[in-house]
């Protein structure tokens, strides 16, 4: 099989490790019991002491995200810019605030309810009309994992011939946590691409015929005569796989296993569709796709009465932070039903996630078609459905059957 033929499911799969069977929860749960944060502790009278921490609680992980003037998000320039490159991810303010208003030029609301329309919608209907007579499937190889990477492509206005080869490169470069070289090599053809896309918008915008797809509205966007050069427009659309296309396809994933594996709440949705936004927010709180992320104390700070050294990095454990017993009551629950309350699965402060309101919009298309066309949709066997992973959280299989 040569690298083109590869089944980006299947090389997903092994790069990540799905099926370990892994439950972080129970070990959060005691840590975050023990004290909302750990990490070295100062001596009496020293200044606060500089090490590794973890913050568990919500209270602990809220105030590390809201106080991006200490907890600097600057050290994904050593993780993930020699891959991604110099993305808004790694910014601090006040330089993040000026690329992010670049940026959010591409996300307006005329522009989600157009790709929700020409988009989102065509592509989950004919993901589905490829297995709707089938009576089964496996939604996670079938559905949950490949339309957010088709609708990702189709933002970008890339061609259907390029597809496969970007849905290739996209599992590469989101393997990076595992696989460095890999990535690496993958970022490098991904910028080749898109060096070539770019090009043809900028020929088109040169002529007074510009498209309205995402690299040509990047390509044009400007703010107190700032642009986006062509190196940035590359970070930020590497980014959009692991932001965009890999969190949406595990937290649609995980939605439809919660609904699944409680029938009762499942059948209430199908009865009353005005559920489905209070069932997105209760699944990305339950089960976060990614468990944790970093940050980095860029001067003496103090969380939940610890003292944090300058220098310092910060485990910012946001799956333990929405499972938060001081917070919710029986957090380990699914409940579409549980009082509402803000959760930090798309982080908060100034680098909550930028596509939060596409992933939103994503999932509300994809959830309401599956229970539109599969009647009696319903798990294939008791197993099913097991949501697993030490740090990305998804089911690895999600076999179901319905009355075709």
């Amino acid at each position: 099989m040569t690298i083109t033929e590869r089944d980006p499911f299947d090389e997903f799969n092994r790069v990540m490790g799905a099926g370990t069977g892994v439950d972080p929860y129970p070990a959060l749960a005691e840590l975050r019991r023990e004290a909302p944060i750990h990490g070295p502790a100062s001596a009496p009278g020293a200044a606060p002491a500089a090490g590794l921490f973890t913050a568990y609680s919500f209270d602990a992980v809220s105030q590390v995200l809201r106080d991006d003037a200490t907890f600097s998000s600057s050290l994904y320039s050593q993780v993930m810019g020699p891959v991604m490159g110099r993305s808004i991810l790694e910014m601090d303010e006040p330089e993040h605030h000026a690329y992010r208003v670049l940026l959010q030029q591409a996300f307006t609301r005329k522009e989600m309810q157009r790709w929700e329309t020409e988009l989102v919608a065509p592509v989950v209907h004919r993901l589905i009309d490829g297995f709707v007579v089938d009576g089964e499937v496996d939604l996670v190889r079938s559905f949950h994992f490949p339309f957010p990477m088709t609708v990702i492509a189709g933002m970008m206005g890339l061609p259907d011939t390029l597809l496969r080869e970007f849905h290739r490169l996209g599992v590469e470069l989101i393997s990076v946590s595992v696989d460095m070289p890999r990535a690496t090599a993958a970022a490098a053809e991904l910028g080749e691409l898109f060096g070539e896309q770019l090009a043809d918008r900028r020929r088109r915008i040169a002529s007074g015929t510009p498209g309205d797809d995402l690299i040509s509205v990047l390509a044009q966007a400007e703010h107190d005569g700032q642009r986006l050069t062509d190196d940035e427009i590359f970070a930020f659309l590497r980014l959009l796989l692991p932001a965009g296309a890999e969190t949406t396809y595990r937290s649609s994933g995980n939605l439809m296993a919660g609904l699944l594996r409680n029938p009762d709440q499942l059948d209430a949705l199908r009865a009353d569709r005005s559920l489905l936004p209070q069932a997105i927010e209760e699944a990305l709180r339950w089960e976060c796709p990614l468990l944790q992320i970093q940050r980095m104390a860029v001067r003496d700070g103090e969380v939940c009465g610890v003292g944090v050294g300058a220098g310092s990095v910060i485990m910012v454990m946001l799956g333990a932070a929405n499972r938060d017993e001081a917070r919710w009551d029986d957090p380990d629950r699914f409940d579409i039903f549980r009082p509402a309350r803000p959760h930090v699965a798309f982080a908060s402060g100034v680098h909550a996630c930028l596509g939060m309101h596409l992933a939103r919009m994503e999932t509300t298309v994809a959830i309401g078609a599956l229970l539109d066309r599969l009647d009696g949709l319903r798990l294939a066997d008791d197993e099913a459905g097991a949501i697993e992973g030490a740090i990305f959280r998804a089911p690895a299989h999600l076999r179901v059957v319905w009355d075709a």
